[in-house]
This record gives C-alpha cells, sequence and structure tokens, in this order.
C-alpha cells in the first residue's frame, strides 16, 4: 500500500473539486440568475438539486463502496461529477441546469463518504486528528480558491467557466485514484437495503421540496388539492417509516448501532447544525455583496478570503491539538468563534460598506472555521471500527447535508419572506417622493415580488413593474433611483434577521458541545514508542541490564558487589569470596531476568503497537484497529 500521507492527497484533492465546485457556484449566483433569467426560488433549485441528490445518496454510497471496494465508487464518482461538470457548462437554460447538477450530486455522493471511510482505515487513531486537520485544510484552500477564482472567471470570462474548471483537477484525481488508492474491501460483504433507499429519499424528498417550494405558493396549495403542509407531513411520515424499518433489518440502510455511541450521535448533529449554519449564511451574504454594495463576483470573493486564508492555517493545527488534548472544547470554541464573527459581519454591514469593514470579523469567523473540521471528525469516528468506517462515513456525511439542504431551503424561505415584506414596506415609506399616477403601480411591483419570483441580480430591484410609455427621461431616471433604494434598504432590513436565524442555530451547536464524553486518554503511543502496559517491565529490565553489566565489570563497585551478594546468598559456590558471590549473581539471575523483562515488554509493544488499538481517547472510548488487525483486506479486484 502507498504511503497513506500520499493516499490522503489523492483523497483530498477528489473532495477539494466538490468544496472548489460548491464555493465558485454560490458566488457566481447573481451572474447565472442574470445570464438565464432566472428568479431566487429557481436558484435555489440550483444549489439545492445539488445537495438533495448528495444528501440522499450518501449512505447507500457508502454501502456500495462496502460491496463493491471504496476505491471503486471513489473513481466512479470522480468520473460522472467530472462529466457533469462538463454538461454544466454547456447548459442553455436554468432547467439543462438543473439537471446536471442533479446528475453531479450523484457523482459527488458516491465519492465523499469513501474519503472519510478510507481515512479511517488506513490512519491509525492517533493519527486520524492530523489528518483529520489536512483534510479540514482542504476546505479552507477551496474556500481560499472557490470565490476568488470564481469571481476572476466570473469577471473576466462568464459563469460557465466555473464549472469547466473541475475537468483537470477531475483528470489529475481519477489517474491518481487507481495509481496510489489502495482497493480496500471489508471482511464480509453487505446486503443493500433498496426498501431503506426509497424511505429515506422520498421522505427527504419532500421535506426539502416543501421548504424550497413553501414560500412561492404561500405555504398553501401546489397541485389542484395537494398543499405545501401536506408534502412537508408526507415526507415526514415516510422518513419514520424509514426508521422503523430500519430497526428491523439485519443489513440496514443505516445501522442503528452507530447512534448508541453519544459522542457518534452529537456529532451527527453537530455536523448537521454547522451546514445548517454555513449555507444559510453564504447565500443571503453573495447576493449582499454583489447585488447590494455593486461588487464584482471578484471582489466578493476577496472580501472573504481572510476568513478562509485563517481557517486554512488553523485547522491542520486544530486537528493536531484535538490528538493530544482531545476536540471537545477546540470544536465548541470554533462554533462559538464562528457565530461571534458572522454576528459581527451582520453587524457592520451597511448600504455603504466596503471589503475592509468585513476584515477583521472575517478573521473571528475564518478563526472559528479552522477549529472545527478536524475536531468534529476525530470525535464522530475515533470508535468507529473499519468494518462500519463506510456505513458512519455515510451517515455522517448525510447529516451533514441533510443540515445543508434544511439550513439552505429554510434560509431562502426566510430570505424570501423577509425581503417580500421589507421590500412593500421601503416601497410604501419611499411612494411618496414620486408622482401621483406612478405610486400605486410602483407599490404593487414591489408587493408581488416574492409570488412572481424575485430577481435579485446585479442591477435588479426585486421588483416586477413596467414603466407605461411615454414616461418622461426624468421621472423615469427618478423611479429607477428610488427603486434601486428601496431595493438595498430593504434587502440589508431582510438580511439581519435571515442571517440570526443561522448564528442562532450555530450557537445552539456549540452548547451542545457541552456534552462531548471526554474520557482519560490511555491511547497507544506513535511507532517506535513503547506502550503504557510494557513500559514499566522495559524499564526495570534496562535497569537490570545496566546493573548486571556493571557487576561483572573488572573495577566494579565493591558496594555493588556486596549488596548483590546479600541478596544471593546461598546460591553462590561454596568458599566463594563477597565479590565473587556478587559477579555470579548478576551474571546467573540478574542477567537472565533482565533478558526476560525486555523480550516480554518487545511482546507487549508488538501485540498492542502493532494494531493500532486504543484504550480510550481524550473524547470518547476505545480506537479501531487499523488496517493491521485484518479486519479490511487490500485488493485488486477481489474481496
Amino acid at each position: 500500500m502507498a504511503n497513506p500521507w500520499i493516499v490522503l492527497l489523492v483523497l483530498c484533492l477528489g473532495f477539494f473539486m466538490i468544496l472548489l465546485d460548491t464555493t465558485i457556484v454560490n458566488i457566481a449566483i447573481p451572474s447565472i440568475i442574470d445570464a438565464l433569467k432566472a428568479s431566487l426560488d429557481q436558484i435555489l433549485w440550483v444549489l439545492n438539486a445539488y445537495i438533495l441528490v448528495y444528501a440522499v445518496l450518501l449512505i447507500t454510497a457508502g454501502r456500495l463502496g462496502d460491496l463493491f471496494g471504496q476505491r471503486n465508487l471513489f473513481a466512479l464518482g470522480l468520473f460522472i461529477f467530472t462529466v457533469a461538470s462538463a454538461f454544466c457548462g454547456l447548459a442553455q437554460d436554468v432547467s439543462q441546469l438543473i439537471i446536471a447538477r442533479l446528475v453531479q450530486g450523484v457523482g459527488g455522493a458516491l465519492l465523499t463518504p469513501q474519503t472519510l471511510a478510507i481515512i479511517t482505515t488506513i490512519f491509525p487513531p492517533q493519527r486520524r486528528g492530523a489528518a483529520f486537520g489536512i483534510w479540514g485544510a482542504v476546505a479552507g484552500v477551496a474556500a481560499v480558491l472557490g470565490p476568488t477564482l470564481g469571481g476572476f472567471i466570473v469577471t473576466y470570462w462568464n459563469w460557465r467557466g466555473i464549472f469547466y474548471v473541475n475537468l483537470p483537477i477531475g483528470v489529475i484525481a481519477l489517474v491518481g485514484a487507481f495509481l496510489l488508492v489502495p482497493d480496500l474491501r471489508p471482511g464480509r460483504r453487505h446486503g443493500l437495503d433498496l426498501v431503506g433507499v426509497i424511505l429515506a429519499s422520498g421522505g427527504l424528498f419532500g421535506v426539502v421540496f416543501g421548504l424550497i417550494e413553501g414560500q412561492r405558493h404561500n405555504w398553501g396549495a401546489i397541485w389542484g388539492w395537494v398543499t405545501i403542509s401536506e408534502i412537508i407531513g408526507a415526507g415526514v411520515v415516510v422518513f419514520l417509516g424509514f426508521v422503523v424499518w430500519e430497526r428491523f433489518q439485519s443489513e440496514p440502510l443505516v445501522p442503528l448501532s452507530l447512534f448508541a455511541t453519544r459522542n457518534f450521535s452529537l456529532m451527527n448533529f453537530v455536523g448537521a447544525v454547522m451546514s445548517f449554519g454555513m449555507l444559510g449564511l453564504f447565500l443571503p451574504l453573495t447576493i449582499y455583496f454583489q447585488s447590494v454594495l455593486g461588487m464584482t463576483a471578484l471582489r466578493a470573493g476577496l472580501t472573504l478570503a481572510p476568513m478562509s486564508i485563517v481557517s486554512m492555517i488553523v485547522a491542520p493545527n486544530a486537528g493536531r491539538l484535538a490528538d493530544r488534548v482531545g476536540g471537545k472544547y477546540i470544536l465548541l470554541s470554533g462554533l462559538a468563534l464562528f457565530a461571534v464573527g458572522m454576528g459581527l459581519i451582520v453587524g457592520v454591514a451597511t448600504a455603504d460598506s466596503t471589503w475592509s469593514t468585513f476584515f477583521f470579523p472575517a478573521v473571528v469567523a475564518g478563526l472559528g472555521m479552522g477549529c472545527i473540521f478536524a475536531p468534529l471528525s476525530t470525535i464522530a469516528m475515533r470508535n468507529i471500527e473499519p468494518r462500519m468506517a463506510g456505513a458512519a462515513s455515510g451517515v455522517l456525511n448525510t447529516t451533514r447535508q441533510v443540515g445543508g439542504v434544511v439550513g439552505s431551503a429554510v434560509v431562502g424561505a426566510v430570505l424570501q419572506n423577509r425581503l417580500a415584506s421589507a421590500l412593500q414596506a421601503q416601497a410604501l415609506a419611499s411612494s411618496g417622493q414620486l408622482p401621483a399616477q406612478f405610486r400605486a403601480a410602483f407599490i404593487t411591483g414591489f408587493s408581488n415580488a416574492a409570488q412572481g419570483g424575485l430577481e435579485v441580480g446585479r442591477g435588479q430591484t426585486g421588483a416586477q413593474f413596467q414603466l407605461p410609455p411615454g414616461v418622461p427621461a426624468a421621472v423615469a431616471q427618478q423611479l429607477a433611483q428610488i427603486g434601486k433604494a428601496v431595493f438595498v434598504n430593504g434587502f440589508i432590513d431582510a438580511m439581519r434577521p435571515t442571517l440570526a436565524v443561522s448564528i442562532i442555530v450555530i450557537a445552539a451547536g456549540a452548547l451542545s458541545c457541552l456534552l462531548i464524553q471526554r474520557r482519560k486518554q490511555t491511547t497507544t503511543p506513535p511507532s517506535g514508542h513503547p506502550s503504557a502496559a510494557s513500559r514499566p517491565a522495559l524499564l526495570v529490565g534496562v535497569l537490570l541490564a545496566l546493573i548486571a553489566r556493571e557487576a561483572q565489570q573488572p573495577n566494579a563497585s565493591p558496594k555493588l558487589l556486596e549488596q548483590l551478594s546479600r541478596i544471593g546468598d546461598g546460591t553462590a559456590a561454596a568458599g566463594s569470596d563477597t565479590a565473587e558471590r556478587g559477579r555470579t549473581m548478576a551474571r546467573d539471575v540478574i542477567e537472565p531476568l533482565a533478558v526476560g523483562l525486555l523480550a516480554s515488554s518487545v511482546t507487549q509493544q508488538i501485540r498492542t503497537g502493532g494494531n493500532g488499538h486504543t484504550q480510550g481517547g481524550p473524547d470518547g472510548g476505545g480506537g479501531s484497529p487499523t488496517p493491521a488487525s485484518g479486519s479490511t483486506t487490500a485488493s485488486n479486484g477481489k474481496g
């Protein structure tokens, strides 16, 4: 098997491509709205179609990795995602883009759980924090490069280039997957719970579809007598049926026994609220930077670059620190700092803010973000055996993505609701500046914005009204200026309570970290160091060997020989003097005893150090065997 750190590099390259795509798409939202004439509710589907398919298929993909090999599913996901990226760039309307994003979601879902499962398997528990730290740093790099590279491409080329950039990355990662990533297989084959797949997919689709479409349909009827609330309720019932079904399956899609460990359950909750908060924060901010402040996509990306750069620097160090002291308070501090940083961004956001206004809040948020990913993954996966790594990885990633789906849908619905209300209020307050004959149409245009789909691309105001023919140029200019002012002030008024929802959710996740179980650290030391169990025998053996060697020297200390002779009275030959009796004791008793203790300590080290077991970490319990334990095999296609 290749060096695990080289394997990690290939895994991170594929993971990087998915994260890069997400951040690039976010920064290009206003340009896509303009180019494809899309409304806000349609652009939410461009984001959520990918996330929904991605979330629904993660657990299934984890099981498929157990069946057909995690390396093979990783490569298949890379191929599908890369091809779908090309079709995204070729899309001619928003419907084609949504379909291509759905296919991208399939590829991303096949790829992602394999990365976490392979990392858990090839790294011993005491090194996973460092590995997850690098994995988390990749998120920082993608977050830096995504908005910046995406902004550059959108500003100096067009939005289609943000998808084409995935093509070379995908090809390089695909070649590296087959050359360097081992084909790991579990000790036994798993069945695929098709009924569970259908129930989980149907339940999640109903809930998320209802959340996304609710505001546009006023939370009422959507098809004849079918209402949004009925769709959401049906989704909840189906998902509860999925949970009940899983309890009675010998090969469940989601092994519910994973949730018997408090820390794993907590990290699923924390991962969900983290994704809820992060995705819920970035959508309003992206629109605010470009549509309200008039920034180019490049400048908007650079405005948040300090957050990503700081996160990239902090993440590996947070991972190593989590290995030594546990991740509980690191994770808690990270979530709290991220919430504080985003709260500061909301506090300083005005109609005339510049990029420098957000520098310090972005740094604070970046410190927090860098302390989240590695400790969360370390705590969640510490007790997971390699044979369960695929399922556990699928569950953990699924809850994160479901949190992101719900966060994006909820925040999108709240933003639409608050923006419609704020625009109407601002239009009423500003209409007095207009000639009387235009006031009613001006107010109605903003009031009906939510029903027709808010248009919030760069240069748009969210309103839907047409100027009658023959309007004087001066009046038309006045309408445009007042309309822009209504939109700017209305969006800021709507953005603040919308972002507050995400900040509150992240703060709740930080408080939940107080429930993480911490145990006394008794981990197996790194390779080359004696285990805790063998250390006393080793020290005593070395000490006795030194005593025996010293006693047999010609110039040995008389005092030492005298003490040894007293221990061995009766064992030396008759007539031997004190010095001779001491030397005999050292040769015949002390030296064999030292050799025995040293041999025992080496044997113990091989037994405990060679399989990577831990007896308990700072954040909860025993560890997992590495591939050396025999629970996972590397093959060239044979299980």
